[in-house]
Order: C-alpha cells, then sequence, then structure tokens
C-alpha cells in the first residue's frame, strides 16, 4: 500500500467540483488500504472535521462569484503548499484540481521544482491542454478534426466565416463556465463580456448540432466510448452538476467504426499534447455526422460517476481500479521505471 497526497480545492470557478471528485477519490483510496492525506490549495493540509466539511460529493448548481473566487485567490498560495510534510511524505500526489492551477501546470511546475511526484500530466502538456487555442492548432497539426474556432477580438469577416451560432467561451477554464450560445452579432459583446470574468482569453467557436461523445484514455489503452445527452441544448455548467439534468450513456450506442474512429483520434489527440496517465477527449459532430474533437481534458472529473470513470467502467475497469492503475503510473515513474500505461 501506498502513501499518497490528494490534491484538491482551488481558487478556480471549479473549485465546488475538485472538492466533490476528491471525497470519492480519497474515499476509494482508503478502502483499498492506501494511507491518504488531504491538502486543499487555498486552506492546507484537511483532517477531521475541515476534510468531512468541504469533501462533499454534491456540486451546486451556480460556481463561485467572482467575489468569492477573488477572496480565495488571495489566500492560496502554491509555493507554500508544496512545502507541506503531507507532500513530502508522500509516494505519489494525486490532482484533483481544475482550472489554471491543475489542468493549466502551475502546480506541476512547483511539483516538478520540489522533486516530488505525481500522477497525470506534466506542467508543459497541461498547460497546452488547458490552452484551447494552441491544443486546437495541435490537434489539426496531426489531421485530427476540430470545430472551425478565432480568437476575440476579430473582425466582422471571420466571424461571418465561422457564421452563427457561435459558442463564445473562456480560452483557459473548464466546465463550460463562462460559456454562452450566440445567434447574432448583437448578443456577441455580452458573451464576451461574460467570458472575460473568468479569462482574459476568449475563443469563439463553429457550434456543432451533432452528438456529443467523449472518450476516456488511460496509459495507451482508450476506453469506451459515451454518449452526452443534456436537456439543454449544450452540455452547459447547470447540466453537468445538476443530478437528472444529463443522461450519459456507457458505451454509446454508435455502429464500431465510429467507435474505432473516435478511440483513435483520442489516442491521437492525447498524444499530440504529450499527455500521460490519463485523460478524457470530447468530441461533437458537425452537421454531416463528422466528429470533431473539441478538447482533451488531463484531469477530467474523478466521481464515480464522472464521464471518465464510467468510459473505464464500460471497459471493465472499477472506479478504485482506475485509481489503482492511475497511481501504479505514477509510483513506476518515481522509481525510475518510466511507466505511462498500465
Amino acid at each position: 500500500m501506498s502513501r499518497i497526497a490528494v490534491v484538491t480545492g482551488g481558487s478556480t470557478p471549479e473549485r465546488d467540483v475538485a472538492f466533490a471528485g476528491a471525497a470519492q477519490v480519497v474515499d476509494a483510496l482508503r478502502t483499498a488500504g492506501h494511507f491518504v492525506s488531504v491538502v486543499d490549495t487555498v486552506t492546507g493540509a484537511l483532517a477531521g472535521s475541515s476534510e468531512a466539511e468541504l469533501l462533499q460529493p454534491e456540486v451546486g448548481e451556480l460556481p463561485p462569484t467572482p467575489d468569492e473566487l477573488r477572496a480565495l485567490a488571495e489566500r492560496e498560495k502554491l509555493g507554500d503548499i508544496v512545502q507541506l510534510p503531507e507532500l513530502h511524505l508522500a509516494d505519489i500526489v494525486f490532482l484533483v484540481l481544475h482550472g489554471r492551477q491543475g489542468e493549466g501546470g502551475e502546480i506541476q511546475a512547483l511539483l516538478d521544482d520540489a522533486g516530488l511526484p505525481y500522477a497525470g500530466s506534466n506542467a508543459a502538456a497541461s498547460a497546452l491542454a488547458m490552452d484551447k487555442d494552441a491544443a486546437k492548432q495541435e490537434f489539426e497539426a496531426v489531421g485530427i478534426p476540430t470545430n472551425p474556432w478565432c480568437m476575440w477580438p476579430a473582425d466582422s469577416e471571420t466571424i461571418e466565416e465561422l457564421g452563427f451560432p457561435l459558442i463564445v467561451k473562456p480560452s483557459k477554464v473548464g466546465s463550460s463556465v463562462g460559456l454562452s450560445v450566440v445567434n447574432s452579432h448583437d448578443d456577441l459583446h455580452a458573451a464576451v463580456d461574460t467570458a472575460t470574468i473568468y479569462d482574459n482569453d476568449v475563443m469563439l467557436e463553429k457550434f456543432l448540432p451533432g452528438r456529443e461523445l467523449t472518450v476516456g484514455v488511460l496509459g495507451e489503452r482508450a476506453l469506451a466510448v459515451g454518449e452526452i445527452l443534456p436537456t439543454h441544448d449544450l452540455f452547459d455548467y447547470e447540466c453537468k452538476y445538476t443530478p437528472g439534468m444529463t443522461e450519459e450513456v456507457f458505451p454509446a450506442h454508435i455502429d464500431d467504426t465510429l467507435r474505432d474512429r473516435l478511440q483513435i483520434q483520442a489516442l491521437a489527440a492525447h498524444r499530440a499534447l504529450g499527455l500521460r496517465d490519463f485523460s478524457r477527449v470530447d468530441f461533437k459532430e458537425d452537421s454531416e455526422g463528422v466528429p470533431r474533437c473539441l478538447e482533451a481534458n488531463t484531469l477530467p472529473g474523478m466521481t464515480a460517476t464522472s464521464l471518465l470513470p464510467q468510459s473505464a467502467a464500460a471497459a471493465g475497469i472499477s472506479f478504485v481500479e482506475l485509481l489503482e492503475s492511475i497511481c501504479s503510473m505514477a509510483i513506476a515513474r518515481a522509481h525510475g521505471g518510466n511507466k505511462d500505461y498500465p
């Protein structure tokens, strides 16, 4: 059995999402016999009542407000977090952390500097995947179809080439926070203003009307394809985290040709960004039924009912087995085995 430090929380709009995932990761790892300590990047090491209070499995319908996020950011000192004994005594650090600190590579860079091993992608790959503009360029470079996009500000000609409706979203934020669908120029600036609450870089994407599909990746294996069926037109924050607002079908009811194509492209996207250990790659079909890669998630949701664990379960891998496999890859790498897959 191993000593594992789970780092979670954060000062991003996905703080509650991280706690919900950490609640189930911590429980599963302890059930498997591991010694698990928990660290919130804002408040520090958690124990007893503070752990029970913060690690709640439910996510609210709305993310924290901008004022709440500013207050959290003022208290957060990642440089101090990586000096905690809970991390230095651990065999590995397991990140259940979203947004710029986790998916953006900030804490990975600090962990590398401190010589602390961790599960998941390194700082450079995390930052690349988090930057949706840069990631899409990598997808195109290796022949993975993605939906047409541009960055704001954009001239009228470029916007007309994309066509309405458009998706407007922050470039470096997950969980569909700050995302809007706009149907005309009249709505565009308000949507951009909403997105810039969460990130200075704003992306405009062509809206794709087809099915939304996702594929988990574990090591060098593409897991089961799933289909996401939200009650809204988009798989937004409310649909993602409100019970009953989304149906998720694993494995997806698709033919073998499409399944194989999605699994091949998911692995190609994972490799193109230099990811390791695990990820989740999302797709949506265009009007002609062609799947286009939306993004790769380096630290996807990790509750037992999140999309990556469901993709694993449909491939015959339980939640505990998924976590154990991720941990084994990180521990082998820390011990010089350079093992990036089970």
